[in-house]
């Protein structure tokens, strides 16, 4: 679910804006560097790309009367850092603003920093957990890109209850109904989107060998194992 337009107060979408915006500037410094140092990387990273607007542009039905999408940000994460995914993830959200009306463009900001922020962060910092606690590549990439896109809904949702607090229990109260509207739905959806990731990544071992070595993301593991 990416917050839809004009839905958010307009001091949280001001706030909001602010907070994401040095995110995506060091974003783009990251991604610039990237592609001068290993310019051979670009049809990967496209790839990356693809599969973050693919995957967030499918919206799924909830429960709650509202809709639900995986994001496809932990690809992107995992192979090229979290840093580079943010502008992409903002270029990802403002198409979809634009052309399929998902989300819109006083929210965009909000929507930035839980999907193109939050999301990749805790993607690669459960990939390197998992690396470091000995974990295979496959099992590290299912539970990066599976708990990176739950990050990303816990994130919305406590963006919601900030923004429209209960009348009775605050804050806490309204957290908890929000992270339960989408529960059900986004479960779901993450060990899709994990399952998912793990296929990409082995198609890309099994075809981008050479161009995975070369990603600082994966210096540390066997791709090939």
């Amino acid at each position: 679910m990416h917050i839809m337009e004009g839905f958010l107060p307009v001091s949280h979408a001001v706030g909001w804006t602010l907070a994401a915006l040095p995110c995506v500037a060091a974003g783009v410094v990251a991604l610039r560097r990237q592609l001068a140092a290993q310019p051979q990387l670009r049809p990967v990273l496209g790839l990356a790309a693809a599969f973050a607007f693919v995957l967030s542009a499918l919206k799924l039905p909830s429960v709650s009367g509202s809709s639900s999408h995986a994001t496809g940000v932990g690809l992107g994460a995992l192979l090229f850092g979290p840093w580079v995914m943010v502008p992409i993830g903002t270029v990802v959200l403002l198409f979809q603003a634009l052309l399929l009306a998902h989300g819109g463009l006083t929210t965009l900001g909000a929507n930035v920093f839980s999907m193109a922020v939050v999301g990749p962060w805790v993607a690669y910092g459960v990939f390197r957990a998992a690396g470091g606690l000995g974990l295979g590549l496959s099992a590290s990439v299912f539970l990066a890109a599976c708990l990176g896109d739950l990050a990303t809904y816990l994130c919305t949702s406590i963006q919601l209850a900030w923004a429209f607090p209960d009348p009775v229990g605050g804050f806490i109260a309204a957290l908890q109904k929000f992270v339960g509207i989408f529960a059900f739905t986004q479960l779901p959806l993450a060990i899709s989107e994990g399952l998912l990731t793990v296929l990409v990544v082995n198609a890309l071992r099994r075809f981008n060998a050479e161009e995975l070595r070369l990603m600082p993301s994966l210096a540390h593991r066997e791709v090939l194992r």
